[in-house]
Order: structure tokens, then sequence, then C-alpha cells
């Protein structure tokens, strides 16, 4: 009885032959036959927000959905796989503690988070792996293959090093047994609390080989290239079979992490397997816009910005894809972390992205959705040096980064109102 209620609580009550699930019809998204068109928020944290015995914060994750859903935001990238690491700047605790043993508490805050979000019918995109340090990843994967310590780019400051040393994942078998270990301990998983298995969960919209993959670092990136390509098109055929209901994609930047290169982008992704594109866009940190004042050069740096979207938008066209741009972002005004300070800037080129995405949307062209980086909510520092540590509460800024560098905080209602406007367009498109 206590199962059967959980299931029914679990999420809306679907009309007879509906299922719910996100499928793909040319180069757009469809949901029992309407077209799935969405403004959503990279919340990276979710699921140790929903963590139990306190190691989360279950009333604040169920404000703050609600707070989302109010604003139209109905589609969240979620982290779905940490690694315990030995990195400066690295996520504690982790959902993996080392190969094959997981933290069941950190499990269950992503079963509580997908409950809470079918609730509110709300779609997830989980991502298994990650390029960068801040939650473990490939290089976290290296090191206890190889016995070597990890490649700590915040430690050395070599930033192409640690990139050709994460490239070195796809290429070792025994990391790459572990990762399929993870991948099915998530995928296959039932949840705790609703019992629904997540393969039948229409919740899940997406599952994605890893936050922003990239073949190593250019120029040198080119020898892993062929590891890369067959990674992806081996990795996303496993979890296709895993889940056949459900979409997979990469995570990739687009051509600026595919070595800056379009045609090895297009070439990495030329597989059955893989259901749509993804790209993000990050003018400060590429120098496009001033990192210190995104003022000074921002509609210099908007414009290459706005090429950069219609080029990938064009790609997908070409391919007869969907495409998201699953990532974006800008500094807050002079460079400041501090959640009261003033986002003219950002605001100007949310607002400058949503205005392309939709005009291209409008227009009948790939672009299927967004998601903004990232929901900070409710999340604050009290640390001087604005860095987290462990045991903080967390924002859209993940370890590696000051809180507050691209975190859209609860109290940022201008943005926020930018973010709402777009996502109700976004759904009113025929």
């Amino acid at each position: 009885m206590l199962l059967a209620l959980a299931m029914f609580c679990a999420g809306p009550v679907l009309a007879a032959g509906q299922s719910g699930f996100v499928r793909v019809e040319g180069t757009q998204f469809v949901v029992d036959g309407k077209p799935y068109r969405f403004a959503g928020a990279n919340f990276w944290y979710g699921a140790y927000l929903g963590a139990p015995d306190g190691l989360g914060d279950r009333e604040r994750l169920v404000a703050e959905l609600d707070q989302l859903k109010d604003a139209g935001i109905d589609n969240l990238r979620v982290l779905a796989m940490s690694e315990a690491s030995g990195f400066l700047r690295g996520v504690s605790p982790a959902i993996m503690g080392k190969p094959g043993q997981f933290d069941e508490r950190l499990l269950q805050g992503l079963d509580f988070l997908l409950v809470e979000m079918a609730r509110r019918d709300m779609k997830a995109v989980l991502y298994l792996n990650n390029f960068w340090q801040w939650s473990g990843g490939m290089s976290q994967y290296v090191s206890w293959a190889t016995g070597e310590p990890v490649f700590d780019p915040d430690a050395t400051g070599d930033w192409n090093g640690f990139m050709q040393n994460s490239a070195r994942f796809y290429a070792i078998p025994e990391a790459q047994a572990w990762f399929r270990t993870a991948i099915r301990t998530v995928v296959e998983r039932r949840n705790s609390i609703s019992g629904v298995a997540y393969v039948d969960d229409p919740t899940v919209m997406s599952w994605q080989l890893a936050n922003e993959p990239r073949p190593g670092s250019d120029p040198d990136g080119h020898p892993n290239f062929p590891a890369y390509r067959a990674w992806i098109d081996e990795t996303s055929a496993f979890i296709r079979q895993l889940a056949p209901r459900q979409l997979v994609s990469t995570g990739s930047e687009g051509a600026m992490g595919s070595l800056r290169d379009e045609d090895l982008y297009i070439i990495a992704h030329a597989t059955p397997n893989v259901d749509y594109l993804t790209f993000h866009l990050w003018p400060s940190n590429w120098s496009w816009i001033d990192h210190e004042d995104p003022a000074a050069r921002l509609e210099s740096g908007l414009a290459t910005s706005l090429a950069y979207v219609d080029r990938h938008i064009d790609i997908a066209n070409k391919l007869g894809m969907p495409i998201v741009l699953s990532e974006f972002g800008l500094n807050r005004d002079k460079g400041s972390y501090d959640p009261a300070s003033t986002v003219a800037a950002r605001d100007r080129f949310y607002r400058a992205i949503f205005d392309r995405l939709l005009e291209r949307a409008r227009a009948g062209d790939a672009i299927a959705g967004s998601n903004f980086w990232a929901w900070g909510g409710r999340g604050r520092t009290g640390n001087a040096d604005f860095m987290w540590k462990a045991g903080d509460p967390f924002t859209g800024d993940p370890p590696q980064e000051p809180q507050g560098l691209f975190s859209l905080f609860d109290s940022d209602a201008s943005t926020l109102r930018i973010v709402s406007d777009h996502a109700r367009a976004m759904h009113a498109l025929p």
C-alpha cells in the first residue's frame, strides 16, 4: 500500500496511450506527439540537496524546485555520478568512493530529486562523468587505473597537461569497465521512494555521457581523437541498450570542446547511438568578453557568441538532429561574486542569446532548448575568498570556481524574469 501510494504521488497521471518520454522526430523533441521545447537550468548539485540524514537539504530543494517551476523552467541538467579524489577543488562527499563502491545516501538524493521533479512535470538530463576535476571525473579514473597521483591543475597550473591526462581515460580498458559499472548502477537503479525503475521513468529525458568530454587539449589532442570518437559511439550504444526509451547525448561543448574544429565535432557525433547534439557557450572563459569587466567588450563578444550559436544550429540542421545549448553564462558586473552586485551585462547577454534561440526556433530550425549555467538558488558562501569548502552550501558554481562567478541566485530577479519570459515564449511555439 505504501509503495503504491508513493508511486501514485511520484508524478502526473498520464492519459491512456501516453508515455511521457521525450522522443526525437527529425530536428525536434516531442512528448506524446506534441513539440517539447524548453528553457532549463543547470542544477548539478540536485542529488546532493536531495540526500537524507542531514547530508542534503530537502527543504531547500523543494522550495527551489517550486521557484523554478513557477518561472517556467522545466528541464534540469544534473550530475548523476561523482568520484572521490585527491583534487584540491573536488566536491565532497562523492557518489563513488572507489570503483564499484557507491554512497547510497547520495543515490537516494537522486531518487528524491526525480520524484520531486516528476511531481512538477519537469525533465532531467543526467550526466554520468566529467572531463573536469571538480567532481573527480575522468582523471580520477586514470589515477585509479594507473596508480599515479591525480594530475591536479589547481595545484600545478598546467591545464593543457591536465586535459591530455584526462583524455587518457578513453583508451584505458580497466577505467572503461569501472565506468560501465557506474553507468549500470545509476541507469538500472530502482527509485527507493517511488519504486519506479529509472529506465521506466519519463522524468529522465536523457543520459549524458559526461560533462564537456574533450579529446584532449589543442593543439595536442589529435592523437586521442580516435579513442574519443570510439568511446562516444560505444558508450552511447551501451546506454541505449540499457535504457531504450530514453535519449542519449554526449555533453559536448561543440567546436570549442572539439579542438576548436567544427569538422571534428561533426565526426565525433556521426553515430546513430547519439540522439541529439549539445553545445556550450562561455565567452568570458574563451576571452571573447572581458572576465573582470563583462561590460567592457560586451557587444563585440556578443556578436562572436551569436555567430557561434548560429553555426551550431546550422550544423544540427545539416545533420538533421535537434541541438540544445546546454550551458551558457556570464560573470556579474565588474567580475563581482557578491549576490548583491548588479548584473546589467549578464542580463543583456542572456536576453540576446535567448532572442536568437527563439528566432531560430520560430524559423523551424533545430534548436530545441537551453540550460543556463547555473542555478545557485539560496546557496551563499560566507568565505572571504568565495571558494567552496566541504560542508558549505552549494551554489551553481562548482568547487573549482568562486561561488557567485556564474550563479543565478534566488535574489537575481531581473535575470530570472528574462529566463521565465523566454521559457514561456518557447512553450508557446506551435
